[in-house]
């Protein structure tokens, strides 16, 4: 196999760990900095990139990249500083009420997401926001497979059920 170079394989999913830095951060900073760590590390380690896919292992590293920071700083995952994420560009095509209804859906469950444990909310994201399979996750978080069913149906659930209680406090 011919050597790949470390821009071309990876450099393509620093979007996608960006976004997955910043659900487990909760801060656009932070998430910056977990992102930066990562691809120092991912440098380092490059030629152990075994699989034809980077992206779950340039996660993995992302992960492991949050729980370093954390250790260091001596903070929990609920102690971090908080500013809003990055608003979803809205659809041009909807009429002014469409997208401010669409907003606030986005902000529901934006909320509703930062307010599931970590462990809830990382399978969430990488399942639901970043497509990957439950292998993928598995080999991501470190945890067998049916850990990864079991803890994305209790995630689903509890999300669920936090979505229910705002929008009844919205009424």
């Amino acid at each position: 196999m011919p050597p790949r170079v470390f821009e071309e394989t990876v450099l393509p999913h620093l979007d996608a760990a960006f976004n997955y830095a910043r659900w487990l951060t909760r801060n656009d900073a932070d998430a910056e900095d977990v992102v930066q760590d990562a691809c120092l590390r991912a440098m380092r380690f490059f030629s152990s990139l075994r699989d034809a896919d980077p992206r779950p292992w340039l996660f993995t590293i992302v992960r492991n990249a949050w729980y370093s920071r954390i250790s260091r700083h001596s903070r929990t995952d609920e102690t971090w500083r908080r500013t809003p994420l990055l608003e979803e560009r809205s659809d041009d095509a909807l009429d002014p009420e469409e997208r401010l209804l669409q907003q606030h859906t986005v902000m529901l469950v934006r909320l509703a997401l930062e307010r599931l444990p970590a462990d809830f909310r990382e399978v969430i994201v990488l399942r639901e926001m970043e497509g990957l399979s439950y292998r993928e996750i598995a080999a991501v978080v470190g945890v067998p497979i049916g850990t990864v069913m079991s803890r994305l149906a209790r995630a689903r659930e509890r999300l669920q059920t936090l979505l229910k209680l705002e929008l009844k406090q919205i009424r």
